[in-house]
C-alpha cells in the first residue's frame, strides 16, 4: 500500500509560497509521519503474534508426543496398570490441564490477531484519510492561491486604469487651464437630470416668474429684493443684510402682494463660493429662471460678464443694475467738496448744484463703464438700471419718487417682460 507522498507531486510555480501553503505542507507531512508509525507498530504487532502461534504449535506438538508416549507406556504396562493407575491418571489430569491451557493460549492469540488485523485496518483507513485531507488542503491551497493572483491582477488592472483617468484628468485639467488663460471659457451644458434637479430645488412653478438677483458678494442683493417686495431690512419676513455676506445658500421669496405671481431669489454671493467666476451661473442653476438681475455696487467684474455670457447662450433675460445710486452720489459730492454743514448756511444753491452734476456724472461714468465691459467682453450693448433701494421701495408702496433715475423705467421693463412670458407660457 503506497505511502502519503509515494507518487511524486509537482507543486505549481510560484514566486512566493502563501502561509498557507506552508501550513497545508507541514500538516501534509505529519499526517504521512503518523500513518508510516501506525504501519509500522502493526507489522510488530503482527510478528510478536506470528511468533507467539508458533511457539504453541511447537508447544503442542511436544504435548502431542508426550500424550503419545503416555499411551504407548499405558499399553505396555497395562499388566501393572493397578499399581500405575495413580500415576495414569496423574498424567490424563495433567495432560487435560495442559490442553485446556493450550485452548486459553490458543484463544488469546487469535484474539490477539483479531486486534492487529483492525489496528492494521485502522492505520490503512487513517492513511488513506489523511492522504484525502492533504489533497483536500492542497486543492485549497491552490484555489486560494489562483484567488489572490486573480485579486493582484484585478488591482493590477484598477490601478492602470486609475493611472490612465488620471492622466486624462490631468490633459484635460492643463487644457481648461490653457483654455482659460488665452481667455476661452468652457462651454458646459446641464444634462436633463441636473435640469430637473435645479428647477425642483428652486420648486419651479408653471405660471408663476421666477426673478433671480445674482451677483457678487455685498452687491445689496437682499436689500433690493426687500424693496421690490416692499419691506424694510428690519421689517419681519425680510431678506437677511449686513455688512458681510449674509446670503450662503439660495433663498427663495414669494412676493409680498399675493396678486403678482412672482418669486424673488437671491442668489449667494461668487465671492463667497470656492467656484470660479465661470462656473458660478451652472452651480447656481441660474438657468432654469425666467429672467436674471444682474447686480453691482461698485464695479463691474468678470462674475457679472460670466452671468451674462452664459444666460446669452440659455436664452435667458438678464437686466442689469447698479444699485445704491444715492450712496454713489452723495459720495460723488463730498469729492466735489460740498460739506453738509457748511455749504447749506453759505451758499444754499451750492448743494442742489453738486447734486444735479454729482448725478450726470455717475450716471455717465456707470453707463460708459458698463458699455466698455460689455464691448471688451464681446458681448452686445446692454442697458444698465441706475437705482435706489429707497425709490424701488416707494414705488412699490404707491409713492412716486423725486429723484427718480432708472426705477420707473426698470419697473415697467421686469414686468412687461414677465406678462409677456407669462402669456407664451400659457398660449403653448
Amino acid at each position: 500500500m503506497g505511502g502519503l507522498f509515494s507518487k511524486a507531486r509537482t507543486p505549481p510555480a510560484a514566486s512566493n509560497p502563501s502561509v498557507a501553503e506552508i501550513e497545508a505542507k507541514n500538516r501534509a507531512e505529519q499526517a504521512k509521519r503518523d500513518a508510516q508509525a501506525a504501519k509500522e507498530l502493526a507489522e510488530k504487532v503482527q510478528r510478536e503474534a506470528l511468533e507467539r502461534s508458533q511457539k504453541m504449535q511447537e508447544s503442542l506438538k511436544a504435548l502431542a508426543a508426550e500424550a503419545a508416549a503416555a499411551r504407548d507406556g499405558a499399553q505396555q504396562m497395562r499388566d501393572a496398570m493397578v499399581a500405575s493407575e495413580n500415576r495414569a491418571k496423574a498424567a490424563q489430569a495433567a495432560a487435560a490441564s495442559a490442553s485446556a491451557k493450550q485452548q486459553e493460549e490458543l484463544k488469546r492469540v487469535t484474539e490477539e490477531l483479531k486486534q492487529a488485523r483492525q489496528a492494521i485496518e485502522a492505520a490503512r483507513r487513517a492513511e488513506t484519510a489523511a492522504k484525502a485531507e492533504a489533497e483536500r488542503k492542497w486543492a485549497a491551497a491552490e484555489e486560494e492561491r489562483r484567488k489572490a493572483e486573480a485579486a493582484r491582477a484585478d488591482a493590477d488592472r484598477a490601478t492602470r486604469a486609475a493611472r490612465e483617468e488620471a492622466q486624462k484628468a490631468t490633459a484635460a485639467k492643463e487644457e481648461a487651464e490653457k483654455r482659460w488663460k488665452a481667455g476661452i471659457q468652457p462651454v458646459v451644458t446641464p444634462s436633463l437630470d441636473e435640469l430637473g434637479k435645479a428647477k425642483k430645488r428652486i420648486q419651479y412653478k408653471e405660471g408663476v416668474f421666477h426673478f433671480a438677483v445674482a451677483g457678487v458678494a455685498g452687491s445689496g442683493k437682499s436689500s433690493l429684493i426687500n424693496a421690490f417686495r416692499g419691506l424694510r431690512n428690519r421689517d419681519a419676513g425680510a431678506a437677511a443684510t449686513g455688512v458681510t455676506e449674509t446670503t450662503l445658500t439660495m433663498a427663495r421669496y414669494p412676493d409680498s402682494n399675493p396678486q403678482h405671481p412672482f418669486v424673488w431669489f437671491d442668489i449667494p454671493g461668487a465671492g463667497t463660493l470656492k467656484i470660479p467666476d465661470w462656473q458660478y451661473f451652472n452651480a447656481q442653476g441660474l438657468y432654469v429662471f425666467d429672467c436674471i438681475i444682474v447686480l453691482f455696487d461698485n464695479r463691474f467684474t468678470m462674475t457679472d460678464i460670466a452671468i451674462l455670457s452664459n444666460a446669452k447662450r440659455f436664452k435667458v433675460p438678464t437686466y442689469i443694475v447698479r444699485s445704491k445710486a444715492d450712496q454713489h452720489i452723495r459720495n460723488l459730492m463730498r469729492d466735489m467738496g460740498y460739506d453738509s454743514d457748511e455749504d447749506d448756511e453759505d451758499d444754499p444753491g451750492r448743494r442742489a448744484r453738486l447734486l444735479t452734476a454729482a448725478r450726470k456724472k455717475y450716471i455717465e461714468e456707470t453707463r460708459k463703464s458698463v458699455k466698455t465691459n460689455l464691448e471688451n467682453a464681446g458681448l452686445p450693448d446692454q442697458r444698465v438700471y441706475i437705482v435706489s433701494n429707497d425709490n424701488v421701495f416707494g414705488m412699490v408702496k404707491g409713492n412716486a419718487p423725486k429723484r427718480a433715475i432708472d426705477e420707473l423705467t426698470l419697473f415697467t421693463d421686469l414686468f412687461t417682460e414677465a406678462h409677456l412670458r407669462r402669456g407664451r407660457a400659457v398660449d403653448s
